[in-house]
């Protein structure tokens, strides 16, 4: 089975880094560093808005392209190369996906026109501190309608308009609707590793909220979100690893060193070989994962686990290893080393750290193989 990418959707990433070359270089993310709310450069999210990218996925029915996933995928690739500082994650794979999955057809038909033309931002509001995401961790309610408690960190939620938020329901936690913009919301911005994306901690006194859907088993429809988001951001986690290659290959053959290139010394070879080696695991297990999200197969939350520990793996590792082939200079704020490294550390753990995804790997592999083995029996 070929899991690469077909002429057009090649046509469509090869225009997509030829777009951001142009209006989000490195200085753009450099631009939004001192902002106390960071994370948003609104000329250039305006210009991905006009572009069309934040409806790829969605369905021309809800004012999007229907380009398919993909493409998405593509795009996502194109814009962690970048390291662009704008709320597409928590838009397009969280906020969106929430929507399509469990949403109302009220709800689907009155915020995805939005998000599709990047007019609305969104995000999801989870956790409420460090630790694992568990029923018994969640202490924000919901009751008549209304919204109370804190969330914290909140990604992008400085910038965002609407919130996909996890509380304590009549019949156990669920996934709840929110306005950000109205009564009984207050929000403050975070610090966190890398200020290119914004965080926030957002207070719910009585808000306004409604349920999303039909309501359901909260912690069960954030999983199918969450298997989704995985495969896309492994795509920015595998776009920002091959740059960081990139960085690390050109500076060692730039640099030299006792009369030689620095990369044509064995220790700086084998650093390279390593990095290389895993972002070839990350882009197999991605490129499977695309395939799976494209399909809907019932293999998504396996594909989207291995997708997802990989990627991580090898985002952190290029990351280092390119500050470490720079040498002295790479650990100064002029160099660009540091951008990819904060946005390795944050993607590894906006939907989960990757300890619990291994979890997850490790559970969807027993169970497999039970099944398998069940069959051979029953054979």
């Amino acid at each position: 089975m070929d899991f690469d990418y077909s002429d057009d959707q090649r046509a469509l990433k090869d225009e997509a880094r030829r777009f951001l070359a142009d209006v989000s270089p490195l200085s753009v993310a450099r631009g939004v560093l001192d902002d106390p709310a960071g994370g948003l450069d609104q000329a250039l999210w305006s210009r991905i808005g006009e572009q069309g990218w934040c409806g790829a996925a969605i369905p021309e029915a809800y004012g999007g392209f229907e380009f398919g996933y993909v493409e998405l995928c593509a795009l996502a690739e194109e814009l962690g190369r970048a390291v662009a500082p704008v709320p597409f994650a928590s838009s397009v794979y969280l906020f969106a996906e929430a929507l399509l999955l469990a949403g109302s057809e009220e709800q689907k038909s009155s915020l995805l026109p939005e998000i599709a033309t990047g007019s609305l931002i969104g995000t999801v509001a989870l956790s409420e501190g460090p630790g694992v995401l568990a029923s018994e961790r969640v202490a924000t309610s919901f009751a008549g309608g209304k919204l109370t408690g804190t969330k914290l960190p909140v990604i992008d939620g400085m910038a965002a308009g609407r919130a996909v938020v996890l509380a304590q329901g009549g019949d156990g936690v669920q996934l709840v609707l929110a306005d950000l913009s109205g009564e009984g919301v207050t929000r403050e911005p975070v610090s966190t590793v890398d200020p290119t994306r914004g965080a926030a901690q957002i207070t719910f006194s009585g808000a306004p909220a409604e349920p999303l859907g039909e309501g359901g088993d909260g912690l069960a429809q954030l999983s199918r979100i969450q298997d989704r988001a995985a495969i896309l951001i492994a795509f920015e986690q595998l776009g920002g690893a091959d740059r960081c290659l990139e960085m690390a290959r050109d500076y060692a053959l730039e640099r030299y060193a006792f009369g030689r290139q620095i990369g044509s010394y064995q220790a700086i070879k084998h650093k390279l070989a390593d990095v290389f080696v895993r972002n070839e695991v990350a882009r197999a297990n991605a490129y499977c994962g695309a395939w799976a999200l494209s399909s809907d197969d019932a293999e998504l939350p396996l594909a989207a686990a291995a997708a997802r520990v990989s990627a991580c793996t090898a985002y952190w590792q290029a990351s280092k290893e390119n500050i470490q082939t720079h040498g002295g200079i790479g650990f100064t704020w002029e160099a660009d080393c540091h951008f990819f490294y904060r946005r390795a550390r944050h993607l590894g753990l906006v939907i989960g750290s990757q300890r619990e995804w291994k979890r997850q790997l490790a559970g969807c592999l027993d169970a497999k193989l039970a099944g398998e083995e069940a069959e051979r029996l029953r054979a």
